[in-house]
C-alpha cells in the first residue's frame, strides 16, 4: 500500500542524501549515468499546479542534453503516480529543469521525483494552494541569507516546521568576491568561502554562485520540504539595484544592463518560479489566491521601477541644504519605487482580491513600508560604542540628522515617501485587511501602518535574516536599549528584535493573522537552539495590531 508522507522523516532521509557537491567538472565514474548535483524544488503553486525543478548533469561530461522524466504521486513510495511527463536538462540552461505540473488536486501535498539514465533524485514534498473556504495557511517568510555569514540553520528549521509555503523575499545570495562581507569565523574557520572567488559579473558566474547555495544541506532541505515563492531583492543582481543601475556597480565592469540580464537569466534557471509569457524574466509581480482566505501579491520593488536611491551625504549639499532635499527630492511626487504599470496593476489586483471576499491582502515585498526614523543616541552611549571604520562615518552623519525625524533607510519605503502615500491610497480604497511582509533589513520589525493623515492603513512585519547580520553590527546598542531608542523616534513602531537570526511564520484565519519571529541561537556554532518570540497579532477589519 502507499507509502504515507511523514514530514521529519522525510526530511531526515532526504538530509542525509544531499551532500555537498563539486560544481564544476564533476567526478565521473559512470559515463552512462546522470547525475542530480543540486538537489529540487518546487515553486509558485497554483490550485491545480506546481512548477518543479532539478539540475541533471551527464555522466560523460560533455553531453548537450539529458532527458529525464518528472512523476507526482500521492505517497513517498511513488506507489500511485498521479501526474508524470518528459523534459529536458540542456547545456544552454545549465543543465536546469523546470517544469509546471499541472492537473494536480487543490489543497493536497504531493511527492515528487525526476528519474534520468535510471538514476533517480531525491524526493521532494510539495503542495497546491487550496480553493473554498480555507480555515488556517500558513507561511513561512525567509530573507537575507549570506553563505559566508554563517549557517543556514534556520532554513533547517523551515524544512522542519509544518507551513503551507516559503515566501522568500530576497538575497537568496551575495554578489561579492571572497573577503567582502563575510564573518570571518564562518569564512576561514567553517570553510564556507564563496565560488567564484571574485564578484560575480556575467551569466556564468551567476550560475556558480547559485550553484555554490545550493549545495547548503539545509538550504535543499527546505526546498525539498516545501513549495516557495520567491521575489529577487537586490544581492542576486548587485548591491543598492535601481532600474538603470546599482551602488555596486562601475563602468570598469562592463554593461549594467548585460549583468542585470546575466543575473535574471541565472535566477529563472535556478528557481522554481513561473516565467512569465515568452520567456520574459524582467517582470516577476505576481498573485496567489488561497482560498476565500487571502489573496498573495507579490512585488518588485526592487529593479523593474525605481528611481535612484537617495543619499544623505551624496545628495543634502548639492540639492541646497535640508529643507531643500528633504522638498525637493525625498518628498517629490514624481517618484517612483514601483514604477507607473506596476502601480496600475497592484491596483487592479487589489479591486480583484476585495470583489471576489477575499479576506486578506497580504504583500509579500522587499522592503520594510514602515515609518523607521534615525534614533537619537545619547552621546555619552554613543561614546561607549565600538564602531566599524565602515559604520563611524555613517553614524556621525545620521546623528547630526537624527532631530529632524528623518528616516533611517533611505533604500526602503522610507526613500519614497511619495509612492508610499499613492499605494496607502489604494490600500485604503481597494483592501479589506492589509498585510505587508517584508524583508532586507535582516531584523524582525512589526509596525502599524498609517497614512500621512495618521489614518490607519494597515500592518506589517518584516522578517530577521537567514544569516545576514543586522543593526547589531552597525550600531552594537544592548537590543533592549536599542529598541527603545527606535519606538521613541518611530511612533508606529510596535516591535523590533535587532540582534537574531531566524525566520517568520505567519498564521492567517478567517478572524486574525499571527506572526511569530522564529531565532537560532548562532550561525557560527554547527550545534543551536531555536526560540520563538511573542506572537504579533492583528485581528479582521482591525488594520493595526492589537
Amino acid at each position: 500500500m502507499p507509502t504515507p508522507l511523514r514530514r521529519r522523516s522525510f526530511i531526515q532521509a532526504t538530509g542525509a542524501s544531499l551532500g555537498v557537491l563539486s560544481l564544476r567538472g564533476f567526478a565521473v565514474d559512470k559515463p552512462d549515468a546522470a547525475y542530480f548535483t543540486h538537489g529540487i524544488a518546487s515553486g509558485d503553486p497554483l490550485a491545480d499546479r506546481v512548477i518543479l525543478w532539478t539540475r541533471v548533469l551527464p555522466g560523460s561530461g560533455n553531453a548537450a542534453a539529458v532527458p529525464c522524466t518528472w512523476q507526482v504521486a500521492t505517497d513517498a513510495s511513488f506507489e500511485t503516480v498521479i501526474a508524470s511527463g518528459e523534459a529536458v536538462a540542456r547545456a544552454e540552461r545549465d543543465y536546469t529543469v523546470k517544469v509546471d505540473a499541472a492537473g494536480l488536486a487543490p489543497g493536497t501535498s504531493y511527492c515528487y521525483r525526476f528519474i534520468a539514465n535510471g538514476v533517480a533524485s531525491p524526493v521532494g514534498c510539495t503542495r497546491t494552494l487550496p480553493t473554498g473556504a480555507v480555515s488556517e495557511f500558513k507561511m513561512a517568510v525567509a530573507s537575507c541569507s549570506n553563505y559566508p555569514q554563517g549557517f543556514f540553520h534556520a532554513y533547517r528549521d523551515i524544512a522542519e516546521s509544518d507551513v503551507d509555503v516559503v515566501l522568500h523575499l530576497g538575497d537568496y545570495l551575495y554578489e561579492y568576491p571572497v573577503g567582502v562581507y563575510v564573518n570571518p569565523i564562518a569564512e576561514e574557520q567553517l570553510g564556507r568561502t564563496v565560488e567564484p572567488e571574485h564578484e560575480i559579473l556575467v551569466l556564468e558566474d551567476y550560475r556558480m554562485r547559485h550553484g555554490l547555495y545550493r549545495t547548503d544541506p539545509d538550504l535543499l532541505a527546505a526546498h525539498a520540504a516545501h513549495p516557495w515563492i520567491t521575489v529577487w531583492d537586490d544581492h542576486e543582481m548587485m548591491n543598492d539595484t535601481w532600474r538603470a543601475g546599482a551602488e555596486n556597480h562601475n563602468e570598469g565592469e562592463g554593461s549594467f544592463f548585460e549583468r542585470i540580464h546575466a543575473a535574471r537569466q541565472a535566477y529563472h534557471e535556478w528557481m522554481p518560479i513561473r516565467t512569465g509569457v515568452d520567456g520574459d524574466q524582467g517582470v516577476i509581480y505576481r498573485a496567489f489566491q488561497i482560498g476565500d482566505l487571502a489573496d498573495l501579491i507579490m512585488l518588485d520593488t526592487r529593479l523593474v521601477g525605481r528611481d535612484q536611491q537617495l543619499n544623505y551625504g551624496r545628495d543634502i549639499e548639492p540639492a541646497g541644504g535640508l529643507d531643500a532635499f528633504i522638498k525637493d527630492h525625498l518628498n517629490a511626487p514624481d517618484r517612483q519605487l514601483l514604477g507607473a504599470e506596476q502601480e496600475a496593476w497592484l491596483e487592479a489586483a487589489l479591486q480583484r482580491s476585495k470583489g471576489r471576499g477575499a479576506t486578506w491582502q497580504v504583500l509579500g515585498q522587499q522592503l520594510l513600508m514602515g515609518k523607521l526614523n534615525i534614533p537619537v543616541i545619547p552621546p555619552e552611549e554613543l561614546a561607549k560604542l565600538e564602531l566599524s571604520e565602515y559604520a563611524r562615518p555613517r553614524v556621525a552623519q545620521t546623528q547630526q540628522l537624527a532631530p529632524y525625524g528623518l528616516p533611517l533607510n533611505l533604500d526602503a519605503w522610507d526613500g519614497y515617501p511619495a509612492a508610499r502615500e499613492r499605494l496607502f491610497a489604494m490600500l485604503t480604497a481597494h483592501a479589506t485587511n492589509p498585510i505587508s511582509l517584508a524583508g532586507d533589513t535582516h531584523n524582525g520589525w512589526a509596525f502599524n501602518l498609517t497614512n500621512a493623515q495618521g489614518e490607519a492603513v494597515g500592518v506589517e512585519w518584516g522578517t530577521p535574516g537567514i544569516s545576514s547580520p543586522g543593526l547589531e553590527t552597525y550600531l552594537p546598542l544592548p537590543p533592549e536599549e536599542m529598541r527603545a531608542l527606535l519606538m521613541v523616534a518611530s511612533p508606529e513602531l510596535v516591535a523590533a528584535d535587532t540582534s537574531q537570526r531566524g525566520w517568520t511564520e505567519v498564521t492567517l484565519t478567517p478572524e486574525a493573522a499571527t506572526a511569530q519571529w522564529r531565532f537560532v541561537s548562532s550561525v557560527t556554532d554547527p550545534t543551536y537552539q531555536t526560540s520563538a518570540g511573542e506572537p504579533l497579532v492583528t485581528q479582521r477589519n482591525a488594520r493595526k495590531l492589537a
